[in-house]
């Protein structure tokens, strides 16, 4: 997987930020981590971690399983749903996107792979 490709469609297709980007990506692929855990990963500030996973909860892209530990959704679905609000915020019509479509096939198979050890 090439994902600094996915990480650059997803800023632009859904405009998110760099380092909700790289969250959701590390999540999605690798399975339910803590904020702790994120920040270690990524080599960012605790706060900026817990901040980027809950902005992505309200993307609707993670649940919460604690105050502090998180989940990804399905990509099939939080892509899209993701894309969907963008949309909303931007006042622009929803419609197919093959950009965004192609985000949720790719990152799929990691995340059946990361749940199905």
């Amino acid at each position: 997987m090439e994902s600094s490709k996915i990480e650059n469609d997803l800023i632009s297709e859904i405009k998110l930020d760099p380092i909700q980007a790289k969250v959701y990506l590390l999540v999605t692929c690798y399975g339910k981590m803590s904020s702790k855990t994120i920040s270690e990963k990524l080599k960012i500030s605790s706060d900026s971690a817990q901040k980027a996973a809950k902005d992505l909860m309200d993307l609707g892209a993670f649940i919460d399983f604690s105050e502090t530990e998180f989940e990804a959704m399905h990509p099939r679905f939080t892509a899209v749903n993701m894309f969907r609000r963008m949309c909303e915020r931007e006042k622009i019509e929803f419609k197919r996107n093959k950009v965004v479509d192609n985000i949720g096939v790719i990152l799929e198979k990691f995340y059946d792979d990361s749940r199905t050890k």
